[in-house]
């Protein structure tokens, strides 16, 4: 996904700044002071960088940054769709801040946080500044660079060194604990056998209620049925079943007459199939119930027991249940914990499976290494460093870590018959450079990040290595996006596209400006870095053999 535009708003001396950027190799001159860096610092900002006030243009109230990034990579989209941002084309980025350095960001229009946004930036934008030697003294940084250069993910690693060190966490805590866990499970297990001996049910609290509350009105229940029955068959033809017999035979003779009589009789012979049923019922009731004095008194001790219990462990009966499960649950865990054997053993299977997957990765870093070594030794040569060598070494790490059992560290030996001795022991300001750009080249072919961007990092060379750096990120643009801030006429003829920052001063303000420069304008820009302000016949006709010698390559 390469930068398509990016605008700027009141941002440092900038009013308004809209520019469309092209695939290839981009360069951006102009003299020093001019402000050829601004563009670097948007981005940067765009990216997750922290800003405050200073940036605002002097008289504005905010500046207001903005980038489009075209073509979605399948890692971009991802990305966007697990940190639930819409995946739309293009990708949009969006920061503001004001004159109080609060600032606020959008991807694709929905708000981000700077965390996210600098995230997301590792997948668009490589940059690359003129202390990116500075990284070489870092070990991680440098690890990381022959990780990339192998194509080895330290990923699964590092969730193999986490796991192992959960495992080892879990039994040193159970170690140091035996005593209390022991406790604890001695506890757990009295109170597990005292409720047990309840062993209360689920919803079986209401269930006893309502059978308690039948057995205690036995005898006023089987009262009622026996009235209700009596009621419904009252010897001497006074029951509700004689007189709905009676009210039907009242009835039938005269339906052939009187329509409504049919529907009444109807009515009156459901009636009666329904209390007939129900005096059967009641029949059985009264067969089947009586009170019974032994099954009261001992759902009266189960109720008494029960509520003893809530009332000890202050929970409500109908609890009881679910808090005897929860014991239960607890002490199984107390007794995993307690099981130093099995937490031994597993705290052995996850070292032995990191320990494993660690000698692997060390293993593609050794293949790795002078292959990465070579390849950086080469690119020296055509950086005007003659007959030096780097040199990649992976020795044992002095502590191990979600990175390994290595250590990795750049050699470099300046001149020819030198032993190789750490980086930022031997090599000058301006060697630092170049061997930095040497690896940000060798490297960046590999990566996946769509656009690259060099901020002066040709600072201390000129010459042939000045046109070897040109040539270099020249190649670098037909296969990904490159952006380099230069002061270099060899570097900057190179560029497939030519933006010159020029800034412009008056009695009220001071403002910048980039505008693409092709043509005529390109070879006097060509021709001022070569000789001047005022270019002569001469640094013009150097120019443009410059620019058409860049053309043929």
């Amino acid at each position: 996904m390469a930068l398509a535009r990016i605008s700027l708003r009141d941002f440092v001396i900038v009013p308004a700044l809209d520019l469309e950027v092209r695939g290839g190799f981009t360069v951006l001159t102009g003299e020093t002071g001019a402000g050829k860096s601004i563009l670097i610092d948007a981005l940067q900002l765009l990216l997750g960088a922290r800003a405050d006030g200073d940036v605002i243009r002097e008289g504005a109230g905010r500046a207001d940054l903005s980038a489009e990034f075209d073509a979605p990579t399948d890692a971009l989209r991802a990305w966007l769709d697990e940190a639930g941002f819409p995946p739309e084309e293009p990708l949009l980025l969006r920061r503001t801040i004001d004159a109080q350095g609060r600032s606020r960001a959008w991807i694709n229009g929905v708000a981000a946080t700077a965390t996210q946004m600098r995230a997301l930036g590792e997948l668009l934008v490589d940059i690359h500044g003129q202390h990116a030697w500075q990284s070489l003294t870092r070990p991680a940084a440098v690890r990381g660079l022959l990780d990339a250069y192998a194509g080895a993910s330290t990923q699964p690693l590092a969730a193999l060194w986490q796991a192992w060190r959960d495992a080892r966490q879990a039994l040193q805590q159970a170690r140091a604990a035996q005593d209390t866990l022991q406790q604890e499970r001695e506890r757990l297990q009295w109170q597990i056998a005292e409720v047990d001996k309840l062993a209360p049910r689920e919803d079986e609290w209401d269930e006893l209620n309502a059978r308690h509350a039948r057995l205690s009105s036995a005898e006023a229940l089987l009262a009622g049925a026996q009235a209700a029955l009596h009621a419904l068959q009252q010897e001497d033809a006074g029951g509700a079943l004689h007189a709905l017999a009676r009210a039907q035979q009242a009835l039938q003779p005269h339906a052939g007459v009187e329509p409504q009589f049919e529907a009444f009789g109807a009515t009156l012979a459901s009636c009666l199939v329904e209390a007939e049923d129900v005096a059967r019922s009641l029949h059985g009731y009264l067969r089947h119930a009586e009170p019974d004095p032994e099954q009261l008194r001992q759902l009266d001790a189960r109720l008494s027991l029960w509520l003893q219990l809530a009332r000890r462990y202050h929970r409500p009966p109908e609890e009881l249940p679910a808090l005897l499960a929860q014991w239960k649950t607890s002490l199984h865990a107390l007794d995993t914990a307690a099981d130093l054997a099995a937490l031994e053993a597993a705290e052995r299977t996850h070292h032995a499976a990191w320990d494993k997957a660690a000698r692997a990765l060390s293993r593609e870093r050794a293949r790795a290494a002078p292959r990465l070594a070579q390849a950086i030794t080469q690119a020296m040569q055509g950086l005007g460093m003659h007959g030096g060598r780097f040199a990649v070494e992976v020795s044992p790490a002095p502590e191990p870590g979600a990175h390994g059992i290595d250590q990795v560290a750049f050699l470099v030996a300046s001149h020819p018959g030198m032993t190789p001795r750490p980086v930022a022991k031997v090599a000058s300001g301006g060697e630092l450079s170049r061997i930095a750009l040497a690896i940000a080249v060798t490297t960046s072919r590999l990566g996946e990040v769509p656009t690259l961007i060099f901020d002066e990092v040709d600072a201390g060379i000129g010459g042939a290595v000045a046109e070897t750096v040109g040539r270099l990120m020249r190649l670098l643009g037909r296969d990904r996006q490159v952006l380099a801030v230069t002061h270099l006429p060899q570097v900057a003829a190179c560029g497939d596209q030519h933006w010159v920052v020029a800034k412009h001063s008056t009695r009220e303000a001071t403002r910048s400006t980039v505008a693409p420069v092709d043509g005529p304008g390109r070879v006097r820009e060509i021709a001022r870095m070569l000789g001047g302000e005022q270019p002569s016949p001469t640094t013009l006709a150097h120019a443009g053999e410059m620019l058409g010698a860049a053309v043929r390559d």
